[in-house]
């Protein structure tokens, strides 16, 4: 007999049990290491029909001995016997501490359907150890798809009601259950509906004036069926009449038109039918209509905004007496930049600013290794100017927003300017976040911004924008970008929304680059480090870490002990769930200090395990030689301050000018199909507030300036043309001219 999985429920011990025959011992290895002789219960028989003998052993393990375990494998236990005849080794039984998490990853919604309409009910059981078992109730009577074939339950615990008749109208219910506990979902009540339907007309009544003017009619009733459970009624008229006029005997005797098969009448206007799978309808918003006191040419030919044509040479020579000395005219003389630039270097942390000098072509800020960069579109700076233009990614903690209960920081704090510099295009901030999005509302997502006197102030809701807001956000994956025409420093804060929540930590682990002493110090760090004198010691790794209030916890393995000692009491070291959500801190970091026994040591093999407590963790593999001397580091992979880059004039952009003018010229122009700028935000999937552009010169313009920041420095330009509903020849023109 063989040991069989087991599970701990709560802090009920579990027993494992083991018989060998024939045996002369047998013993419980558990994780690879012996269990003691007196941990074991052994008993002896001999088998009364064979006459071997018989050797059955348990052991009992407890929840502090699977807590305790912290690797990749889950606790496990393996029973060994021997005999004459060699060794015998069971399979492994794990052991895991068994529960079941309060909330639904995914609860049913209450639908209303119409009749024989396929109906689907969404179930995500509660994360647990087992897995959870789920079953329906349909007003708390268990679904059995093998009594009523009508329902269906897929793989994934989904509900499906083939053809809804209206005895399905009832509450449903998603029920999840394992050895723990029991968890109920929240009732969704499906109402099936019947839309009115019109019986037959009735035949056409005789003329009620046997002489002179009178009417027939015919009736029909809405009983076909009859609406039920909030159905439509019938739409139209239960009755209609027709003028009838039989002759006075005194008339001339004429027969009366057939109008038995008289037929409705639409008064409606009449379309051509097209193909609008892909298109976008046409709004009534006030936004596309022109605006009043405000000059804006919308076809500019170039598909670049012009301030001195467009807005008036007064408005383009404005500007605020607030900006600082970095706003230079054409006329400035190269010492004078030079300076301007050294003032901004002084102000700002050289190692994470990128800073060029930027004329009204525009270009691209970029702080490599950062995911930070400053589009700044041509024709966002006025013509005849010449901006001193910087971002810079701020590394102070004192200078990162304080955050409430529930809040993280998911953005570096990213300042950009001259602050106060008129612009006549939005700029585009690019930052990456580390906010993990699995299609679910988990997380509420806000811009702030910081003032002149140094506070944090709320700028916008993400997905909440409107005409009054100063920036629109597009969020991707990894990195968000904010058009704006406000230049100053930025960051995003969410505030989660469930327990599922989940943010990204980057970790990576340093060692010194040289060991004179006998002791070796590995630093843990979950932000990017430089300046402590270490050399990466394995590649970084990302970590999701969720709103579930557990620590992060830190463990060092598999040290040999011949050759290294570890310093530290504790089996492992924890970081705050508060400390490391709040994203309040740059450099969280532990240390673990090793030993060695003599100074000829210099390899040095173990694993680093980093675990959220009940959820993911990453191990890292060390494999590394201690030098005497010091060498050179590289820290290129982690330093943004390598190869600061900067991209000036037509160069910056992937797109070419000559196509950028011909898109704006083709697209910017309102069509009544919607076949213009707004189908190439939906194909471009930047459709989520088209007012935003609309309220811009050049929409297309915009959108285009968008698409590069997304796709920089790669930009498929054949990809692009793919994604534009223009015919595949109008393309090929457009593209190769």
């Amino acid at each position: 007999m063989e040991p069989e999985e087991a599970y701990i429920v709560k802090n009920k011990p579990v027993n494992l049990y083991c018989k060998a025959t024939p045996a002369t011992q047998i013993y419980f290895k558990c994780n690879s290491e012996w269990v003691h002789q007196k941990e074991h219960t052994v008993e002896e028989r001999v088998d009364e029909n064979s006459g071997l003998v018989v050797r059955e052993a348990s052991i009992e393990i407890t929840r502090q001995q699977v807590e305790e375990l912290f690797g990749p494998e889950d606790f496990w236990c393996q029973c060994v016997a021997w005999s004459s005849a060699g060794t015998t080794k069971s399979r492994k039984a794990h052991v895991r501490i068994a529960y079941l998490r309060k909330t639904f990853d995914q609860e049913p919604l209450g639908k209303e359907v119409s009749l024989e309409q396929e109906v689907l009910l969404q179930c995500r059981p509660p994360e647990g150890i087992p897995a959870a078992e789920v079953e329906w109730l349909k007003n708390e009577e268990i679904i059995d798809p093998a009594d009523d074939r009508n329902f269906y339950i897929t793989i994934d615990h989904n509900l499906i009601i083939k053809q809804a008749r209206l005895s399905d109208t009832a509450n449903y219910t998603c029920v999840a259950k394992n050895i723990v506990a029991k968890r109920r979902s929240t009732t969704a009540t499906v109402i099936v509906y019947v839309n009115g339907g019109w019986s037959t007309w009735t035949e056409w009544s005789v003329c009620n004036s046997r002489c002179g003017r009178g009417y027939q009619k015919r009736t029909r009733s809405c009983t076909n069926p009859a609406p039920l459970n909030g159905g439509a009624i019938c739409e139209g008229q239960g009755i209609q009449k027709l003028a009838c006029n039989p002759l006075c005997p005194a008339d001339l005797l004429t027969a009366p038109p057939d109008l038995t098969s008289a037929a409705a009448m639409y008064r409606g206007p009449v379309y051509a039918l097209h193909d609008v799978a892909d298109k976008i309808p046409m709004t009534n918003s006030p936004l596309l209509d022109p605006l009043p006191n405000l000059k804006i040419k919308v076809y500019n030919s170039s598909g670049l905004v012009t301030p001195q044509d467009d807005l008036g040479g007064e408005f383009s020579s404005k500007l605020s007496p607030k900006l600082p000395h970095c706003l230079l005219d054409n006329s400035d003389s190269t010492m004078g930049r030079r300076t301007q630039t050294q003032t901004l270097l002084r102000t700002r942390d050289p190692s994470c600013t990128a800073l060029g000098s930027f004329s009204s072509q525009g270009g691209h800020l970029i702080v490599p290794n950062s995911g930070v960069s400053l589009l700044i579109p041509a024709g966002a700076i006025p013509q005849g100017r010449v901006y001193e233009m910087y971002v810079t990614v701020q590394r102070k903690d004192n200078m990162r927003p304080s955050v409430e209960d529930g809040q993280t920081v998911l953005s570096p704090v990213v300042s950009c300017g001259p602050p106060g510099a008129l612009l006549t295009r939005p700029v585009i901030i690019t930052m990456h976040h580390c906010a993990v999005f699995d299609g679910q509302q988990d997380w509420l997502i806000q811009l702030k911004s910081q003032s002149q006197q140094n506070k944090w102030e709320d700028v916008v809701v993400v997905g909440e924008e409107n005409f009054t807001t100063p920036c629109y956000i597009q969020m991707d994956d990894e990195a968000c970008h904010i058009l704006t025409e406000t230049l100053g420093t930025y960051c995003l804060v969410g505030q989660s929304l469930s327990a599922a929540t989940t943010k990204r930590l980057k970790l990576a682990i340093f060692g010194p680059v040289t060991c004179l002493a006998m002791e070796y110090h590995i630093r843990e760090v979950l932000q990017m480090e430089k300046q402590m004198g270490g050399k990466l010691l394995d590649e970084p790794k990302t970590l999701n870490f969720k709103d579930s209030t557990h620590n992060l916890r830190l463990s060092i393995h598999d040290v040999p002990h011949t050759l290294w000692k570890s310093k530290l009491l504790a089996k492992y070291q924890e970081l705050s769930f508060q400390q490391v959500w709040t994203g309040s801190q740059r450099n969280l970091h532990c240390c673990f200090t090793l030993e060695r026994f003599s100074t000829s040591t210099v390899d040095l093999a173990c694993k680093i395990c980093v675990r959220q407590v009940e959820g993911e963790g990453q191990i890292f593999q060390l494999d590394t030689t201690l030098s005497e001397d010091s060498q050179s580091i590289d820290t290129s992979l982690l330093d943004p301050a390598s190869n600061i880059t900067t991209l000036v004039g037509p160069n910056a952009f992937r797109i070419p000018v000559s196509i950028r003018q011909k898109l704006c010229g083709s697209l910017d122009a309102p069509q009544t199909r919607g076949n213009d700028w707004r189908m190439l935000a939906h194909k471009l999937n930047l459709d989520r507030y088209l007012n935003y552009f609309a309220t811009k010169s050049s929409p297309t313009g915009v959108i285009l300036d968008l698409w590069e920041a997304q796709h920089f420095p790669d930009g498929n330009l054949s990809r692009l043309a793919q994604v534009i509903w223009l015919k595949e020849r109008a393309i090929n023109r457009l593209f190769s001219n």
